[in-house]
């Protein structure tokens, strides 16, 4: 017997559910909510839709069951590239490979140039830390003071370093909300990032160019900030041009095409020796909390365990500055769990909704107006931004858009990586822009200066929804599966 798909109406119960339960823990807990309170609310959720479900429509719990184990397993891979994710986050930073671009990028810094080296260094740390959260209250508030001391607006200044952090954490193969936009479509995690630079590139350098025309009114200076950085960077660590051998070689295996899994593994390794033979006093103090480095008796131990600690735990380094003792900090493998556990939790979320018929449901009327290549694209990002707008979280407005559209992009002849970098260029990047979401609130408490004072000037995160219509609207590289014979021809691109 044919399964009753829920009224639109009735499908809507368990998101209006949901957003409820996350307006609750977002008001309770702030930028916390990931550590447990959205977990729990997804959860929730899903129970209102099987209890709908098994209620009033009969489906049974195999059929919830069924589709659980089939969305978890489709992610099984995902989880263990957050671990090597985790790992390569802590052998990066510990071996000195951040620190030594930081410590180069910094450098370029001139009052002139404040804005769009802002906002250049920003995305380069995002890009190698993969985290916008961690590149905004660590370097991102010292560039904020740079900017009080040359005379800068503060909403300015604000807007570059979220600009860069955006634009580094959509791009960065470390990145979670990439990693989870890639896995959530079903696309290869390289080919999203690839298939990103034809709408995150241009918007990017139309970014840079506002604030480079912007900044050539600033005629002050001041340095001090950057010399503490320097400074303290130098006297911790090793700074080498040999370590970026490894982001090197990093990126030649990325461009033959090695699985990410597999790249991220390597490469962890590769920071790992980098770490053994520049850096031996800092995995000495991660495993002993004292900097020794001539205990010959102990030294390969406190190595090895220095080594494993980088690998799968949380770090610090004393850098002698409490700001960059926050850049320089790493959660290892144990850091990726939370976004494991809201990967798994949303999962089932999106599995229940699929079981039950309620995104099939929601689909069909999307489908009634959805007339052309544009109209599919535009509804994707209205609808990324408002999830953002009323789930208050990016990664849950990602895996929401994914689950509701990956049936009509397939239906209409389209590759998953064109949905999932529609997702990332809407869901990702105006997530900061909502006073009320978590990374609105966190972002505008970490650099002091309000949600709606910054967004007119974070330009990346306006213009990417719209470069993204845009490049729809032109045809540029989207291409259509043609069916023949059972196989697709990808070779034609839609005209």
């Amino acid at each position: 017997m044919k399964q009753t798909i829920p009224h639109p109406l009735v499908a809507l119960v368990p998101v209006v559910v949901l957003i409820g339960f996350l307006a609750v823990v977002i008001a309770l807990f702030g930028s916390d909510s990931l550590s447990g309170g959205s977990q729990v609310a997804l959860l929730m959720g899903m129970a209102v839709c099987v209890s709908i479900s098994m209620g009033f429509y009969r489906v049974s719990w195999r059929v919830f069951e069924a589709q659980i184990k089939k969305t978890l397993g489709e992610v099984s891979i995902t989880l263990l590239i957050l671990l090597c994710v985790g790992m390569l986050a802590g052998s990066w930073m510990v071996s000195g490979i951040v620190p030594t671009l930081i410590y180069y990028g910094v450098q370029v810094m001139s009052p002139q140039f404040f804005l769009v080296s802002s906002c250049v260094i920003c995305a380069l740390v995002s890009l190698l830390s993969g985290s916008s959260w961690t590149t905004i209250a660590t370097i991102g508030v010292a560039l904020l003071g740079i900017g009080h001391a040359l005379g800068a607006s503060e909403a300015w200044t604000a807007g570059a370093i979220i600009s860069g952090a955006y634009f580094g954490d959509k791009m960065s193969p470390l990145s979670d909300t990439t990693i989870l936009a890639s896995s959530a479509t079903g696309t290869d995690l390289f080919t999203h990032i690839r298939y990103m630079t034809l709408t995150t590139v241009p918007t990017f350098l139309i970014t840079i160019t506002i604030f480079f025309i912007t900044g050539l009114g600033n005629a002050t200076s001041a340095e001090l900030h950057v010399a503490e950085y320097t400074e303290g960077l130098s006297r911790t660590f090793n700074i080498s041009l040999w370590t970026l051998l490894v982001p090197l070689l990093t990126g030649v295996l990325i461009a033959r095409r090695v699985p990410s899994l597999i790249v991220l593994f390597a490469s962890s390794i590769m920071a790992g020796i980098v770490a053994l033979l520049l850096q031996p006093h800092i995995l000495t103090e991660i495993a002993t909390g004292v900097r020794q480095t001539f205990d010959c008796q102990l030294l390969s131990v406190n190595l090895t365990r220095g080594l494993a600690m980088t690998y799968y735990g949380a770090t610090g380094v004393d850098t002698g500055n409490a700001s960059l003792n926050e850049l320089v900090s790493t959660g290892g493998m144990a850091g990726m769990l939370n976004t494991i556990w809201l990967i798994l939790c949303a999962m089932c979320f999106g599995a229940a909704m699929v079981a039950s018929g309620m995104i099939e449901s929601l689909t069909q009327v999307i489908l009634r107006w959805v007339k052309s290549r544009v109209s599919l694209v535009g509804s994707t990002v209205g609808t990324g931004i408002f999830l953002n707008i009323t789930t208050g979280d990016q990664f849950i407005s990602i895996v929401l858009a994914a689950d509701m559209y990956k049936e009509v992009y397939r239906e209409q002849g389209y590759e998953s990586r064109l949905l999932s970098r529609t997702c990332e260029d809407a869901a990702t990047v105006t997530s900061v822009l909502v006073p009320w979401n978590t990374c609105g609130m966190t972002q505008s408490t970490v650099l002091g200066v309000s949600t709606l004072t910054y967004l007119p000037y974070c330009f990346f995160n306006l213009l990417s929804p719209l470069m993204s219509i845009l490049v729809a609207a032109v045809g540029w590289r989207i291409y259509r599966k043609q069916q023949t014979s059972d196989k697709y021809d990808e070779n034609k691109s839609e005209k």
